[in-house]
């Protein structure tokens, strides 16, 4: 169950994630790493995988899990949650809230955003969370049934691959055109608790922070970099 939008305030989400190949991608590792998380006062996680998400969902019964599924296709730039199979795998885990791209940018096999949405929305009744690159695709995805919307691909896409998140620039615009009943999400590049104030300061209702919190094989191999220049 999501909890109230008070118990939400301005409240951090840890993405609880590691590379392929990682030591550190294993569920009880993932795991572990998401119940210190909500032990330290995160109000959710973010996770990868069907696997992880069963994990947490096991270990920690009460979280609120936004659950995703990167898979990758010859056909399409898209990997977030991509399609109607990954959709349900992320629902049937555990999650609470699936996270699905929601870009203008074609699907793998051809298949349609607005599609998705309505049947996960009719068959699941499962949240939804747009992870968009810009205002225009963030109000459409709201528009089209989704309940929360995250910044998450500013920068991470091919018209925004010049832009560097966090997306702050889109935040006040985006909670302008936004019903207030849906979350606004500012996820991406939140380095420090002082940037996740200003993500909070400029609109958004919840900061997500992974690589910064958990990410540490790209945080020593940046240290061990940063030694050697």
């Amino acid at each position: 169950m999501i909890p109230t939008a008070d118990a939400l305030s301005n409240g951090l989400i840890v993405s609880v994630q590691a590379p392929l190949g990682s030591p550190m991608r294993d569920p009880d590792v993932i795991a572990s790493m998401a119940e210190a998380s909500l032990r330290n006062g995160a109000v959710g996680v973010r996770l990868e995988s069907p696997e992880h998400i069963g994990a947490v969902r096991r270990r920690c019964p009460e979280a609120l899990i936004i659950g995703l599924w990167k898979c990758t296709f010859p056909d399409s730039s898209v990997y977030i949650t991509p399609g109607w199979r990954e959709i349900q795998e992320v629902w049937s885990a555990g999650a609470d809230v699936i996270a699905l791209d929601a870009t203008e940018r074609v699907r793998p096999g051809g298949q349609l955003l607005a599609d998705l949405i309505q049947r996960a929305r009719q068959e699941l009744r499962a949240p939804l969370m747009a992870d968009v690159d810009s205002v225009q695709n963030g109000l459409t995805a709201a528009a089209l049934g989704c309940d929360w919307i995250g910044t998450t691909l500013y920068g991470y896409t091919e018209t925004t691959s010049n832009r560097t998140p966090p997306g702050l620039e889109l935040l006040p615009d985006l909670r302008r055109g936004l019903d207030p009943l849906v979350r606004l999400i500012c996820e991406g590049g939140i380095a420090s608790p002082g940037a996740a104030r200003s993500a909070l300061d400029a609109g958004a209702d919840n900061v997500v922070v992974g690589t910064a919190i958990t990410g540490i094989d790209l945080q020593v191999s940046a240290y061990c970099r940063g030694l050697i220049a």
